[in-house]
């Protein structure tokens, strides 16, 4: 969904701000974190995608992590925003707890895994492997952002 603000004159849209991605943190009992290595660059990462416009963030989680991995979830609750300066993505990641289905990949995925923590932090990029290791936090959500490689510290 790209997002457009519009001016004080009347004229149509202008360029647009920023799309909008939603990621599940999916956490299995056993504390693993549900993963795909993605097909169009070879990345792990959490499942998510585009919001579509006619839908809720909740609903858009639930679809891209069924489409991404065969696995059915539901929503816990919003863990984080994260935001791509560089390329003007706002993500919303919401911890979510398995329901149902089988793990597979997809025609966006090569691979699907539960992954430990550790290997979260071993096979994913700081920007993404963050995003998987707040969602453990209970002080959640927080709010980051990144220039597509690397965390903006707070100063």
């Amino acid at each position: 969904m790209l997002l457009y603000m519009g001016n004080s004159t009347g004229e149509a849209p202008s360029t647009p701000l920023h799309s909008v991605s939603v990621a599940g943190a999916v956490i299995r009992d056993d504390g693993r974190f549900l993963a795909i290595r993605r097909r169009d660059n070879g990345t792990w990462e959490l499942p998510g995608g585009v919001l579509e416009l006619d839908e809720t963030p909740e609903d858009g989680v639930v679809r891209e992590v069924r489409e991404e991995t065969g696995v059915l979830v539901k929503v816990d609750r919003l863990t984080g925003v994260y935001k791509n300066m560089a390329r003007g993505i706002v993500a919303l990641v919401f911890r979510c707890h398995p329901s149902g289905g089988r793990e597979h990949p997809s025609s966006e995925s090569t691979a699907v895994a539960w992954l430990t923590p550790e290997e979260v932090k071993e096979r994913m990029t700081e920007v993404y492997s963050v995003r998987l290791l707040d969602a453990l936090d209970s002080d959640a959500p927080h709010v980051r952002a990144h220039d597509g490689k690397h965390l903006h510290r707070a100063r």
